[in-house]
């Protein structure tokens, strides 16, 4: 019989159940050797550096410490690890590509409720819903809302700033109305776009010629407050801005004088800084819609990030390749 590979959880232990629920734990307890009592915080905690000359899989995931070179030398059978979140860029040492290590993230899984987050709310904000949700509290009547002409979702355009995981299972979604979606990635020509279905613009005209713009780019520092005074000043009247991605790609006091007009609006699943100060503006506001980073993953939707990783393991245990490899070059335009 094969010896089952020794793997080891370095993540919050506070999520554990909730990543690999009872099924999902005893199936991933029956392909390799791995103590679910054991999550670790501190790669130099007295209990932990024993299992560390053994372990071949690391299942990473919130809460997980920075594995460094120095770490990563207390680990000379790792082969494979299996993150069940999304980035891993603030996590890993560039070293671990170095060494060969297999690196697989979850970040297909979590964009899901993203994109689910999204369409939402862009179904929502085509319909102005946020708007008459206040007119009628303040005046227990719907009449001015239903009687408008301006909103509606048939033909309205939708611009989606990076062709990203999320970006493009936002773009499929959409794909059942009767929306028209424009897309802006520097990384993507007008083959592809046509591919996706969508059409290849410059950043600028989407900004100017859409009437919902969602933003799911990575956060590098070339992206860092692209959207800037300028380019929100391009926005039609009764635009709407969404941000499920990271709140640097806009600029917050950029941001805070557009709406203070009262010309666009904004839903923000993401700011910068995150979480906004108790004062910020952005709470008080008639025109934001504001949400405390819940589009990705929670609850029972958890429970998919850690079947990816399980998945995963079944793979490698197959001898086939990781479906969710991630590679360094990726790194550079991915968030």
């Amino acid at each position: 019989m094969r010896q089952r590979p020794t793997a080891l959880f370095a993540l919050d232990g506070g999520n554990l159940p909730r990543l690999f629920p009872e099924d999902v734990l005893s199936s991933l307890v029956g392909l390799v050797d791995i103590d679910p009592a054991l999550t670790v915080s501190d790669f130099d905690d007295a209990a932990v550096r024993p299992r560390l000359a053994d372990t071949e899989i690391l299942v990473t995931g919130w809460g997980c410490p920075l594995i460094t070179p120095r770490v990563l030398d207390a680990l000379p059978r790792l082969h494979t690890i299996l993150h069940t979140g999304g980035t891993v860029k603030k996590l890993l040492a560039t070293e671990v590509w170095d060494r060969g290590i297999a690196v697989s993230s979850a970040a297909a899984a979590n964009a899901l409720p993203v994109a689910e987050y999204t369409l939402g709310m862009i179904l929502l904000s085509g319909k102005d819903v946020f708007t008459a949700r206040e007119e009628y509290r303040a005046t227990g009547s719907p009449t001015g809302h239903v009687r408008r002409h301006d909103i509606g979702n048939v033909g309205r355009r939708v611009g989606i700033v990076g062709a990203s995981r999320i970006g493009r299972r936002v773009i499929e979604l959409l794909r059942p109305f009767d929306f028209d979606v424009v897309l802006h990635d520097p990384y993507v020509d007008a083959a592809e776009a046509e591919a996706l279905g969508v059409r290849a613009v410059a950043l600028d005209e989407l900004l100017a010629s859409s009437a919902i713009v969602s933003i799911h780019a990575p956060a590098t520092p070339e992206t860092r407050h692209l959207l800037d005074a300028t380019r929100l000043a391009l926005l039609p009247d009764g635009a709407v801005l969404i941000n499920t991605a990271r709140g640097s790609l806009v600029d917050t006091e950029a941001l805070v004088k557009e709406l203070a007009t009262g010309r666009i609006r904004a839903v923000l699943d993401v700011t910068e800084p995150e979480p906004l100060p108790a004062d910020s503006p952005l709470f008080t506001m008639p025109h934001v819609f504001l949400t405390p980073h819940i589009a990705g993953s929670l609850g029972n939707e958890l429970r998919r990030l850690g079947l990816t990783a399980l998945r995963e393991v079944e793979r490698l245990l197959a001898g086939r390749p990781l479906a969710h490899r991630l590679e360094r070059a990726e790194l550079d335009r991915t968030a």
